[in-house]
């Protein structure tokens, strides 16, 4: 049997929860700001922020620009004490403003205002054991030249597993990578394919993400991964390590196959990657990836309120997420309650 994933993601206590405030909510309370937009209407300019914390995010009302001077000067990735009400327009929930005060950003913690799996030694515990049982020394070689090394650990456990969509939290490409490996593993069995080999694919297809990231007050797209991808560098980031490495822990050919793990794991040119997978292996790791990354957009999907209207078990809009559908949150007992 394969180790259990972690409990739910830890969320800092005595938080605002932002996705399930109720209309009316008064809050008095540090946020990040992740989003600054200015726009135009026929009654003028007006500002909107979109705040967030540990929980999740919430726009603001518009700011007219009578009451400029309260977002003058804000950017993206300031901290911010506000007060403020939730209110709603059009069916979806906004913060009405009060009072927007900036704030040192050593004066609230991370953790209270990006979303985080919380402590990432479980999760690392699992793929460290999952690596333990691979038997075959060059395989395991290759992959110790990154899980051994302190500095590349450390930013793995903290980077997201996306910027605006699935695990976007600290340390969610850690916990990507363990539901890839859980996922990956299964297929293996079914179709009697290479398990450790999978196990490697997982670990090695998103390591560019620590280029293409940046997580230090918000998540964004780095210069780097805006002009070359996670794909394109994570493949660099291996060939370079191995160019370095004396002696080679592998021969060419597997240096080939784990290059087209990283290339190929998107499945198809036009979802950015740079070949199709080519052995069942790779074919295994792009499905256990797009589930991984599909299954935690329906749960984020399904857990938004402004989804649904007035309670309605069908989303009123398509999740850009999940290419556009509606989502179903309706459930039975199956008869368990008789």
């Amino acid at each position: 049997m394969f180790p259990a994933i972690p409990a739910g993601e830890s969320v800092v206590s005595q938080l605002p929860d932002l996705p399930r405030l109720p209309l009316g909510a008064r809050v008095q309370d540090p946020f990040l700001v992740l989003e600054v937009e200015q726009r135009e209407s026929a009654r003028g300019p007006f500002w909107t922020l979109t705040l967030g914390n540990a929980t999740g995010r919430l726009p603001s009302a518009p700011v007219w620009s009578e009451q400029q001077e309260m977002v003058a000067g804000l950017t993206k990735g300031t901290v911010v004490q506000v007060i403020g009400e939730v209110t709603q327009f059009g069916g979806k929930r906004q913060l009405r403003l009060s009072s927007v005060r900036p704030i040192p950003r050593g004066a609230v913690e991370w953790d209270q205002l990006l979303p985080s799996i919380g402590d990432p030694a479980p999760w690392w515990a699992r793929l460290d054991e999952w690596r333990a049982r691979i038997a075959k020394p060059r395989l395991r070689a290759v992959l110790d030249l990154f899980y051994e090394d302190p500095a590349f650990r450390t930013r793995y456990g903290a980077c997201p597993g996306s910027t605006n969509g699935h695990h976007a939290t600290l340390g969610g490409l850690l916990k990507h990578t363990v539901e890839i490996v859980l996922i990956g593993h299964a297929m293996a069995r079914a179709a009697r394919a290479d398990a450790d080999l999978v196990t490697a694919g997982a670990l090695l297809h998103d390591i560019g993400k620590l280029e293409a990231y940046r997580w230090e007050g918000v998540f964004e797209t780095t210069e780097a991964g805006a002009l070359l991808g996670h794909v394109a560098l994570g493949h660099r980031m291996l060939v370079e390590r191995l160019a370095t490495t004396d002696p080679r822990p592998c021969t060419e050919r597997e240096q080939w196959m784990l290059e087209h793990f990283i290339l190929s794991h998107h499945g198809k040119l036009e979802f950015g990657a740079a070949v199709p997978p080519m052995f069942v292996e790779a074919e295994i790791l792009h499905y256990a990836d797009d589930a991984s990354a599909k299954t935690d957009s329906m749960n984020l999907a399904l857990a938004d309120p402004d989804n649904f209207a007035d309670g309605a078990p069908v989303s009123a809009r398509g999740v850009w997420q999940l290419d556009r559908r509606k989502v179903w949150r309706g459930d039975s007992d199956w008869g368990a309650g008789d």
